[in-house]
């Protein structure tokens, strides 16, 4: 992206940190939710939250944050660029002049001391990305996902997605990262967002569960084509991705599973086999040969592996 960045900011002193929420407007629930916690963060400095209205009217979704929209600095933008995901961040962060930005998905949630910790931590390391480990919540149950590590490297998000380095955990310094809005149905722009940060300089990750994001099964099923679409997207756009055995073999798994779960059984097979061709353990294969074969739905892997904090 080239656009340029917003003026302002706080040039010295604690960083002004501006939060943004995109929403489809719903879910009010969790929005109100979400912007409440990113507003009751204990960071000493500003923190503006700036929520961008995707496809709903701005004046209802602001009508649904009553209460928290007097006392703080709180805004409700429609989505001025491509229609989805990506226009609505890339809206946020044309509209924030603060020194850092953050993201939070609209049915997440920031855990007490998340700011504060990637702040602390982009300072003593220089870094001008930060991300941290989250909590996935499903069915009722919780489970901590982290990295094991203070630093994530392009290597390392090539060889694994990282479920923890998520969107809603990002914090980055406001003008030199935009997301990439050509990502086909907003599909993987985080992934993609997060490994060209790292290729600039590695992440800072804070790696305790600050975030606490919510999972659930039922959009996943309508959307796999766009799943798909992502994932090649991906692939034509970071050549590193087929280069690592572990991470070609991931990627093609989930291929596999994608095409398997639209009934699509040459094609599953064909990505299956080129997976285990990649690395003969990856366990996406069989399971995408088994939803191919008809001997489970692909929703019911999907809420199993939820369950357990995982994704496909």
């Amino acid at each position: 992206m080239t656009r340029p960045p917003a003026p302002g900011g706080t040039p010295t002193g604690t960083p002004s940190v501006g939060v943004v929420i995109p929403t489809r407007g719903d879910r009010p629930g969790h929005l109100f939710a979400a912007v409440r916690a990113a507003l009751a963060q204990d960071h000493p400095g500003r923190i503006s939250v700036v929520v961008v209205a995707d496809g709903a009217n701005p004046e209802t979704v602001l009508d649904g944050l009553a209460g928290l929209r007097d006392a703080h600095d709180l805004r409700v933008l429609p989505n001025g660029l491509t229609p989805g995901l990506p226009g609505a961040r890339n809206t946020g962060i044309a509209a924030s002049d603060t020194d850092l930005v953050a993201f939070c998905d609209d049915d997440d949630q920031w855990l007490p001391g998340k700011l504060t910790a990637q702040i602390r931590l982009l300072a003593e390391t220089g870094a001008e990305f930060a991300s941290c480990g989250i909590e996935v919540e499903h069915g009722g149950h919780r489970v901590p996902r982290l990295a094991g590590t203070t630093t994530v490297t392009e290597a390392d998000l090539l060889r694994s997605r990282m479920v923890m380095v998520h969107s809603s955990t990002f914090l980055f310094r406001r003008g030199g990262l935009w997301v990439d809005e050509s990502a086909p149905g907003g599909q993987n722009e985080d992934w993609d967002l997060a490994l060209r940060a790292a290729r600039r300089h590695p992440i800072a990750h804070v790696d305790r569960p600050l975030v606490r994001v919510h999972w659930g099964a039922s959009h996943y099923v309508a959307r796999w084509s766009e799943r798909i679409a992502g994932l090649e997207w991906m692939l034509a756009r970071h050549a590193g991705l087929s280069a690592d055995p572990r991470g070609a073999a991931r990627v093609y798994g989930q291929l596999a599973f994608h095409h398997a779960a639209l009934g699509h059984r040459r094609e599953a097979g064909r990505w299956a086999m080129r997976a285990f061709g990649a690395r003969p353990a990856e366990p996406r294969a069989p399971i995408a040969l088994a939803v191919a074969a008809g001997l489970i739905p692909a929703a019911t892997v999907l809420t199993l592996l939820h369950g357990r904090g995982h994704g496909i």
